[in-house]
């Protein structure tokens, strides 16, 4: 049974797929030929608190991504996993790219894409870490032209409590993947963590990969996360990015 995103309960898209990965060679060349555009999620693998999985920047990334292929039909890539993050600290599992390695990344894979005739990338990502965001910006491109979503400039302020701005891992994600991936939340564990000043500010800001001193990963309030709000919000970004692409099919 599909579900709303387009999306069936197996993980793979519908009939009316537009996911590469899903499909031949001469379907692809069709598609580019109607719409050279292409939709590329990219995700991050880094420290989600104690209660989501570090994962769940590629969950969101993938599942929006998905779900605007789905409303306007352009090709979409498989999710890049892996952005810019740092390693080392307490928290096990994070993974990731320099910003130029990532910025080579993207390059190259643009470069292939644009000999098969793509002539616009529409680049989705839900991990606001500034070298992250400037190595996705600075893709250098040939006879394409690209725009960048991050998801979390999408304003949804009339939506959740505290402010998107002041958080990680907090009311925002927290809501987002209890609607998305309800069984990868463990919200028993689920912790907030409210600190002031300068060090807040520098964080979520993105200027400082690593959260303050006392933090398990999390910044602002997941205790007030519903699968709800989660809905509202993922409802929101699919709408404006797919409004967007719909307007300026070059945009």
């Amino acid at each position: 049974m599909d579900r709303p995103d387009g999306v069936s309960s197996e993980g793979v898209d519908s009939a009316t797929s537009s996911a590469i990965d899903q499909l031949p060679w001469p379907e692809v060349r069709l598609k580019i030929d109607a719409d050279p555009r292409l939709i590329l999620p990219v995700g991050a693998l880094e420290q989600h608190g104690p209660h989501l999985p570090v994962g769940s920047n590629i969950v969101i990334a993938r599942h929006v991504a998905r779900a605007v292929a789905a409303a306007t039909g352009i090709l979409r890539a498989p999710t890049l996993s892996y952005g810019v993050t740092v390693g080392g600290g307490p928290y096990a599992g994070r993974a990731g790219l320099r910003r130029k390695t990532l910025h080579r990344v993207v390059n190259e894979l643009v470069q292939m894409w644009e000999d098969d005739g793509i002539e616009h990338f529409a680049i989705i990502t839900a991990h606001r870490f500034e070298p992250h965001l400037e190595a996705l910006l600075m893709t250098a491109t040939g006879p394409s032209s690209r725009s960048v979503y991050d998801l979390y400039q999408i304003d949804v302020s009339d939506i959740v409590e505290s402010d998107p701005e002041l958080e990680h891992a907090g009311e925002l994600e927290t809501s987002l993947m209890l609607h998305l991936s309800p069984k990868l939340v463990r919200s028993e564990r689920a912790r907030d963590f409210l600190p002031e000043g300068g060090a807040l500010r520098r964080y979520t800001r993105r200027r400082v990969p690593k959260p303050p001193t006392g933090s398990q990963g999390v910044i602002g309030s997941p205790s007030l996360g519903t699968a709800e709000k989660g809905q509202a919000v993922f409802t929101r970004y699919v709408e404006k990015i797919s409004n967007a692409l719909e307007v300026d099919p070059t945009w």
